[in-house]
């Protein structure tokens, strides 16, 4: 037996083995995608592992992507173009690791075709041939080949397309997936096979002895309590923010991070076609755009360009522009501001190259860094590859610091929390008969919380599946669920991540707010002041910025 797994993510009991005293094998910094696979695989090792997080788990990047699972379309096309061998490393790997990542997680991501229209013969054998090169690269693992669209079927399959000069059409396929609740279910998955996660505590300091590194200060900011954590090895995986990290072991340490800016908006459901993405394969910059069902609604995104490193950054009404701009030369239903429901902005940690100048053409590749202190540093990457990191990661600490594993890596076929029953064809109809669920709802608990659906059923009163807004599917036994078995602190914590209103509907989830935290009031205990400070910050949030 590896672990003590079936255990829920109980905050009390993981602060408690934080506070024991005892050194873990490993501790590890972040709680984005990257921290939460690294925890996954270290603790399905048999290693004692740690994670702390000072915010919530995927406040920051993770929860702001493209939301797909991909090799990198575009990164292909700047391999072949410049004859690049990283880039064509990084699609190739992206590929492998789509494929393990739609069987891992089944519930929460799923093969997604996608329609490329374009409007020049030229292009037409170029981003075909592009795209066959794309499908023999994931060989084996392919998800469906890629196959050229005439004109009248490009137009029957994405009826919002314009017409006019429309040549053609590429279909191919990539995954789509739910990334709050993905980096949520790592850190579940974690918990389960014993390590010990907690999300509100802040790595205020590293410790040291002889110059080598031994544990990390940490702050709880729900309470105020701070104590020190002892560990064989310390991984920083803070994303935009590990050059503050490496800084807290090295002061004069160079940064190795640059942050991009990436700004996406959400529309209705109208300007994606029902069940396919658009890829706009070039962009007045150069760049891909992608207009993507996503939860009901119409994804736009994204942008990618410099920006500063903070905590949840506002999007720029330049890149909002942007994004209506090149949405609207291909559509022929006309979207402008009054249409978006929702915007935010994602920053993304890329591996510093001081020869590029520009963030757009900078590699998704990723680095791990020792430091002389002992801190190892991952950064870079994408979502896609998150598991391999997270391998390479565990490997290096292992190597380092001769930590004794009692087997190694799983995590190629190891099935997340809410996968191991997942019932792909007919569970959504067995919600539906147990517990007289609309259709909606049903399919937004299959596939939110996979074969747990049921438990999240039992947190429902005598009223049943009671909505927190008519035209969404989330209802209020969730957010009991969240604050029991899922370690949420705050309303944002549960409509912005562990449901994904806030990114869909800015307006519906103020309106449910006030619910919201009636609810875990109740169910944490909050007095009235605590009840005030949650509102204004929602309202804060909803907003300037998620």
């Amino acid at each position: 037996m590896l672990a003590d797994v079936g255990r829920d993510m109980d905050r009390r009991s993981a602060l408690a083995a934080l506070q024991s005293g005892e050194t873990f094998d490993i501790l590890i910094i972040g709680g984005g995608a990257t921290g939460c696979g690294i925890a996954v695989d270290a603790a399905s090792r048999g290693l004692k592992a740690a994670l702390v997080e000072r915010n919530d788990f995927a406040e920051g990047s993770s929860s702001r992507s493209t939301k797909l699972a991909h090799g990198g379309v575009r990164y292909l096309e700047l391999a072949i173009r410049r004859l690049d061998r990283a880039q064509y490393n990084l699609v190739r790997e992206g590929l492998r690791e789509r494929s393990v990542f739609l069987k891992n997680a089944p519930h929460l991501a799923r093969r997604l075709p996608l329609v490329s229209p374009l409007y020049r013969w030229l292009d037409i054998p170029y981003i075909f041939a592009g795209l066959r090169i794309y499908d023999l690269l994931a060989g084996k693992l392919g998800i469906g080949g890629s196959r050229l669209l005439g004109r009248a079927e490009t137009l029957r399959r994405c009826p919002m397309l314009k017409a006019e000069g429309l040549k053609a059409g590429v279909l191919y396929y990539d995954g789509q997936f739910n990334d709050a609740r993905m980096a949520l279910t790592l850190a579940l998955t974690a918990a389960e096979h014993g390590a010990a996660i907690a999300s509100r505590v802040e790595v205020v300091g590293l410790r040291h002895e002889a110059g080598k590194l031994t544990g990390a200060t940490v702050l709880d900011r729900e309470t105020g309590a701070r104590w020190d954590i002892e560990a064989r090895s310390v991984i920083n995986a803070a994303g935009p923010f590990s050059d503050s990290v490496r800084r807290m072991a090295d002061p004069e340490a160079p940064p190795i991070v640059r942050a991009s800016s990436g700004v996406h908006i959400v529309v209705d459901r109208r300007f994606a076609p029902a069940d396919a993405g658009l890829m706009v394969p070039r962009t007045e910059d150069g760049r891909v755009l992608f207009i993507l069902p996503w939860q009901g609604h119409a994804l736009i995104g994204a942008t990618d360009e410099p920006a500063g490193i903070e905590d949840h950054p506002r999007p720029r009404q330049e890149a909002i522009a942007y994004l209506l701009r090149h949405a609207r030369r291909y559509l022929s239903v006309e979207v402008s501001e009054k249409d978006i429901l929702s915007v935010w902005s994602g920053l993304r940690p890329l591996v510093n190259d001081p020869k590029v100048k520009d963030t757009a053409h900078l590699a998704r590749d990723y680095l791990i860094e020792a430091g002389k202190s002992g801190l190892i540093t991952i950064c870079g990457g994408k979502w896609t590859t998150y598991r391999k990191m997270a391998e390479d990661a565990v490997d290096h600490a292992v190597a380092r610091f001769n930590l004794r594993p009692k087997c190694g890596c799983r995590t190629a076929d190891l099935p997340l929390a809410g996968a191991p029953d997942f019932d792909a064809d007919g569970g959504v109809e067995t919600l539906r008969s147990i517990f007289a669920l609309d259709l909606d709802v049903a399919a937004h608990l299959h596939h939110a919380y996979g074969d747990r659906a049921q438990r999240v059923m039992k947190c429902a009163n005598e009223n049943g599946a009671v909505r927190l807004h008519p035209a969404h599917p989330y209802i209020e036994a969730e957010v009991l669920y969240a604050a029991r078995f899922e370690a949420a602190l705050s309303a944002m914590d549960v409509i912005a991540r562990r449901l994904p209103l806030a990114f869909l509907d800015r307006a519906a989830a103020r309106g449910a707010a006030p619910r919201v935290i009636e609810l875990l009031a109740a169910e944490l205990g909050w007095d009235r002041r605590r009840c005030a400070v949650e509102s204004a910050e929602a309202e804060r949030r909803l907003t300037e910025a998620i």
